[in-house]
C-alpha cells in the first residue's frame, strides 16, 4: 500500500504526498548520466511499486501452480488467487468478473476481438455468432488518431471480409469531436473503434456520445482504454461500450498481462480466436465444444503471476485514489503546457492550455529532430518518448515525422516538470537554432 494516508475526504495530492509515494518505487531513486532520474515516459510503461513486485514474488515462492487444472493444494491456491485477481480488476472498472478476459496485452486483446469477428464472418460459431458477421457493404470506423494496435487489426479484418474501413479525420492539432464522428457513422457502420485518450495528444474522447451514435445504428463499440484506465475514473457501465482493452504495464503492473472487457452476452456469442487447452468442454477427433466466457478466450497457460501482480497494482491505485491521480496529472500537464508555450520554436499538439487533457504532452521543436531532443534530455537524466508513438497516420496528418512526448503519473513531481522545462529551453540554442 502507498505510504500516504488516504481518506474519503482527503484533498488532492500535493508534492509532499508524491515524495512519500516515490519511496515505494525503488527505480526512481537512481542517477542517470549523473543526474537524478526524471521518468517522464509513463505513457509507454509505468514503473512498479515494491508491493506489486512483492505480490508477484510471493505468489511464485508460495503458490505457483497451473490454474484450473490440478486437484492438489497448490493448484487450488493458485486458481483462487488468479480468480480473485480477476474480481479485483473487474471491480476497478465497474464490470462483473465474467466480463473480463486475461490477455497478453491490449494489442492482443484488440486482435482477439478482430479475429474472433473474422471467424464469425466465415461462419464459425453460427448461429449465435452470425450477429458479428461482416461482408461487402459493411463499414468499420476508426479515427485518424489511433495507435497502430487499434488500426491494423481493423485493416486486416476489412481486407479479409470485404468490409470498408473508414476513419474520422482529425484537425491540425490532432483532435476530433462528436460532429466529426457523426459525419462518418451511418447505417452501414458495424464497428466503431477508438481510443478513450490519445497516446499522442492527450485528447479525451467523448465516449458516451460516440457510443450513443454507434448504438443508434446497431454498431459495436471497441474502446482502447490504455491511456485512460490507469489514470482516471473508469466506469465501464456508464461508458456503455461493448468491448474495452487496457494493459497492465501502463498501470503500475507487469508486462505480459492485459485485459479485454466484453459484455458477457457478446463474449459468449463470439467464436474463439485462439484454441487449445483450458478453454474446452468436450473434444473428439472431429470437433470441439468451448467453455463459456471468459475461459473460452483463455487457451493455454495463462499469465497467472502477472494477473496477481496487476490486481495488487489496482489496489495501490485505489488506495491513492484515482480521482486524486487524475487531478494531479492534469495539474502537471497544464504546468508543462504553460512552460512549453513560453519556449520559442516549440509546437504542442492536442488540447490547448486550460482545457482538460491527460497527463501527457507531445510536441515538435523547430529545426531539431525528436530523437535529438530526447538524447539531449536523457543527458540531463530526463526520460521521454520520441518517435511516432505507433501512430504514423496521425503524425503524417500533423505534418511531422516524429514528436517528443513527456508523460506524467502519480509519482511525477512538479520539480521534475520544472527540470524538464528548463532543459527544453536549452534545446534549440544547443543545436544552433536561435
Amino acid at each position: 500500500m502507498p505510504r500516504i494516508a488516504v481518506t474519503q475526504s482527503s484533498p488532492g495530492l500535493v508534492d509532499d504526498d508524491i515524495t512519500l509515494i516515490r519511496r515505494d518505487f525503488p527505480i526512481l531513486g537512481q542517477l542517470v548520466n549523473g543526474e537524478p532520474l526524471a521518468y517522464l515516459d509513463s505513457g509507454a510503461t509505468a514503473q512498479r511499486p515494491t508491493s506489486v513486485l512483492q505480490a508477484e514474488r510471493d505468489f511464485l515462492e508460495n503458490s505457483n501452480a497451473a490454474v484450473h487444472r490440478g486437484a492438489h493444494t497448490l493448484a487450488a491456491l493458485a486458481t483462487e488467487a488468479y480468480e480473485e485477481a480477476r474480481d479485483t480488476v473487474a471491480r476497478f472498472i465497474g464490470a462483473d468478473a465474467e466480463d473480463l478476459v486475461w490477455t497478453a496485452n491490449a494489442t492482443d486483446a484488440l486482435n482477439l476481438v478482430a479475429y474472433s469477428i473474422r471467424n464469425a464472418s466465415h461462419g464459425r460459431g453460427a448461429p449465435a455468432s452470425s450477429r458479428f458477421a461482416l461482408g461487402v457493404g459493411d463499414e468499420i470506423v476508426v479515427t485518424e488518431a489511433e495507435h497502430h494496435a487499434n488500426l491494423i487489426p481493423w485493416q486486416e479484418l476489412a481486407a479479409d471480409t470485404g468490409a470498408t474501413l473508414r476513419f474520422v479525420p482529425v484537425d491540425d492539432n490532432g483532435m476530433w469531436d462528436v460532429e466529426d464522428a457523426d459525419a462518418v457513422i451511418n447505417e452501414r457502420t458495424r464497428i466503431v473503434a477508438f481510443a478513450h485518450v490519445s497516446n499522442v495528444t492527450g485528447y479525451i474522447a467523448p465516449v458516451t456520445e460516440v457510443t450513443a451514435l454507434a448504438h443508434a445504428v446497431g454498431a459495436l463499440v471497441v474502446l482502447d482504454a490504455c491511456q485512460s484506465a490507469p489514470h482516471r475514473r473508469f466506469d465501464i457501465r456508464e461508458l456503455d461500450v461493448d468491448f474495452a482493452v487496457f494493459s497492465g504495464h501502463k498501470m503500475l503492473g507487469p508486462t505480459g498481462v492485459g485485459v479485454l472487457y466484453g459484455r458477457s452476452e457478446l463474449l459468449n456469442a463470439l467464436p474463439p480466436f485462439k484454441t487449445g487447452g483450458s478453454m474446452i468442454t468436450t473434444v473428439t477427433m472431429e470437433a470441439a465444444e468451448y467453455l463459456p466466457a471468459p475461459q473460452r478466450f483463455e487457451a493455454g497457460t495463462q499469465p497467472v503471476s502477472q494477473a496477481i501482480a496487476l490486481a495488487e497494482a489496482i489496489r495501490y491505485l485505489d488506495a491513492v485514489g484515482i480521482e486524486r491521480i487524475d487531478a494531479w496529472e492534469n495539474l502537471l500537464a497544464q504546468r508543462m503546457l504553460d512552460g512549453l508555450s513560453q519556449i520559442p520554436g516549440v509546437r504542442v499538439f492536442g488540447p490547448a492550455a486550460g482545457i482538460e487533457r491527460a497527463g501527457l504532452v507531445s510536441f515538435d521543436v523547430a529545426g531539431v529532430h525528436a530523437h535529438d531532443v530526447g538524447q539531449f534530455l536523457d543527458d540531463k537524466g530526463i526520460a521521454v518518448r520520441v518517435g511516432h508513438h505507433c501512430a504514423q497516420p496521425l503524425h503524417r496528418r500533423l505534418g511531422v515525422t516524429a514528436t517528443t512526448r513527456a508523460s506524467a503519473y502519480l509519482y511525477t513531481t512538479t520539480t521534475e516538470i520544472d527540470r524538464f522545462l528548463a532543459a527544453m529551453a536549452q534545446v534549440r540554442p544547443f543545436f544552433g537554432e536561435n
